[in-house]
């Protein structure tokens, strides 16, 4: 692993200056890095932070994705990860011209990470010069206690998608918190989340609800609002009231009250375990805005590197040359999902609807396809509302908000099921819905989405810690229950007990799993109990 050469310094400098011409902002200073591949393998493992703690699983992977590659070699163009300076890889056989599209690609990316509030708690501090303190920290523990510091990684990291990262967000500052006197926020913030633990579908409703409201009532737009939520909710307004003259709580993860309320981590020789799990309580943080972010980091680093790059003069006599290498990374796929170029196309219909003012209720309002078709108000708004997305929305939000009919109907997309040919003996895809709406959900279903699991701190007594499965529709993982609950005994230091629903009967024999309906399924509550490295369940 060395630094780029100057020649290639010059290169990655000129694409900054044109990048911020077009408005995209970003630190000065970067680091860039040519690798070899056998480098990148080692660093994939490390979520490609060089500084991050060693751990076996780490040699594992690499271990994996060696054999991988010798069955499929490939050569990766780029990664960028979101450290201050911001530091970059390239692999040690990419030409010059190739290297202008992937420096602007990688420009992409660092807009990404500076700009989108996802990413905030991110912004004030190196996570590669902290990680390799931790790393040190780590290693010394590890001389000192051996193998037991390899068990509390592996506890902790078996519950590491429990991080409260929205509470995270929400702590930050005056920024991120919730004015308990206002009643919207309250609503969406509070109300749906913590009191009726609604489910991602139902919130987006609401949103749509509201933003509906707005766009035809205007000022008055709220108060038409929160009067249908109460006919909703009868319950709101004292709800709203009454947390008005409280301080909002404060909600902690698993893994913080873990650290704050075990007898067995607080004992004072047991002490050393608690900064461990904090190292990976806080690495777990760094990382979720990523997961949460795929479609949309990738589908803005594509539009930026496809509009910069056929302006730039330094392409000249390379264009055929890019638009197969263009093709192959943001190629539309008919089955699956590919985010460059969902996130890519996404982003110019989100530019071409609002330069055409067509993000208005008066659009909304009409239905006939020839007359939508034509309308243009040619209100140049496209920039701006890019720039907008980008900061403040994330997947689950981009695709919910943007993917709609027209979208469907101009790139040909559908929803492909799968079933059992019966003659053949295989599986065969045919096309199950052409609907904006199917298509959205098979594509908020594959996003990150760790499950809801809540501290009752009512349910936790006589040494008993009591876990709540806030259910939404997935079932945890049933292979995973025994080994995740023992680590979980392990470092509380007594029984623990989790509430969850599982399966208990399916109503209907369904073409193939993809064609199961909810309600084919119908579920129980049930309470897993793990006490003295034994599991059992019982109804609840």
């Amino acid at each position: 692993m060395e630094l780029i050469s100057q020649h290639s310094k010059r290169i990655m400098e000129g694409c900054k200056a044109r990048a911020r011409d077009a408005g995209l902002r970003f630190q000065d200073e970067s680091l860039e890095y040519i690798v070899t591949n056998r480098d990148l393998l080692e660093l994939a493992p490390k979520g490609m932070i060089p500084t991050l703690y060693d751990y076996w699983v780490h040699d594992v992977e690499v271990l994996r994705e060696k054999g991988k590659y010798e069955l499929y070699p490939n050569n990766p163009f780029e990664t960028v990860i979101n450290t201050r300076p911001a530091i970059s890889f390239y692999n040690d056989n990419n030409p010059d011209w190739l290297n202008v599209m992937i420096f602007y690609h990688v420009l992409g990316h660092i807009d990404f990470f500076q700009n989108n509030l996802f990413f905030r708690h991110t912004w004030d501090y190196d996570f590669a010069g902290q990680a390799l303190a931790d790393k040190r920290l780590i290693a010394r523990l590890r001389s000192e206690k051996g193998r037991w510091v390899d068990y509390v990684i592996e506890f902790a990291r078996g519950i590491d998608n429990l991080v409260g990262y929205h509470d995270e967000l929400y702590r930050l500052g005056d920024k991120g918190r919730t004015d308990p006197g206002n009643r919207l926020d309250y609503y969406f913030d509070v109300f749906l989340q913590r009191e009726k633990s609604v489910k991602i579908t139902e919130y987006l409703k609401d949103i749509r609800y509201y933003n509906t409201c707005i766009a035809a009532d205007g000022e008055n737009g709220e108060d038409v609002f929160f009067t249908g939520i109460s006919r909703k909710y009868p319950e709101f307004d004292a709800l709203f009231r009454k947390y008005s003259k409280a301080d909002p709580e404060r909600r902690q993860d698993l893994l913080e009250f873990l650290t704050a309320n075990s007898a067995f981590l607080n004992d004072k020789t047991n002490g050393w375990m608690k900064p461990i799990i904090e190292i990976i309580r806080m690495t777990s943080l760094f990382f979720q805005p990523q997961m949460r972010t795929k479609i949309m980091n990738e589908g803005w680093a594509s539009y930026w590197h496809e509009q910069l790059f056929l302006k730039d003069d330094r392409i000249s006599g390379h264009e055929v040359d890019y638009a197969r290498t263009n093709a192959f990374v943001t190629s539309l796929l008919r089955v699956g999902l590919n985010p460059y170029a969902l996130g890519m196309r996404l982003f110019r219909y989100i530019h071409e609807m609002a330069e055409k003012g067509r993000y208005s209720f008066e659009y909304r309002k009409i239905r006939d396809h020839t007359r939508r078709s034509g309308f243009d108000r040619k209100t140049g708004g496209g920039k701006a509302a890019l720039f907008n997305v980008r900061k403040t929305l994330c997947d689950h939000l981009f695709v919910n908000t943007f993917i709609d009919q027209d979208f469907m109907g101009r790139h040909k997309l559908f929803l492909a099921g799968r079933r059992m040919n019966q003659q053949r003996m295989t599986w065969e895809y045919y096309v199950k819905s052409r609907k904006a709406d199917d298509y959205k959900k098979m594509i908020t279903d594959s996003l990150y989405h760790p499950p809801n699991i809540r501290i009752d701190t009512d349910k936790t007594r006589d040494g008993s810690l009591y876990l709540d499965h806030r259910f939404e529709g997935r079932p945890l993982v049933r292979e995973f229950i025994a080994n995740t609950m023992l680590g979980i005994e392990y470092l509380w230091g007594g029984p623990v007990k989790l509430e969850t629903s599982e399966v208990i009967e399916i109503r209907k024999t369904a073409p193939s799993p993809d064609d199961l309906e909810p309600s084919d399924i119908k579920w129980r509550r049930v309470i897993y109990t793990m006490e003295n490295r034994r599991l059992k369940m019982v109804p609840a």
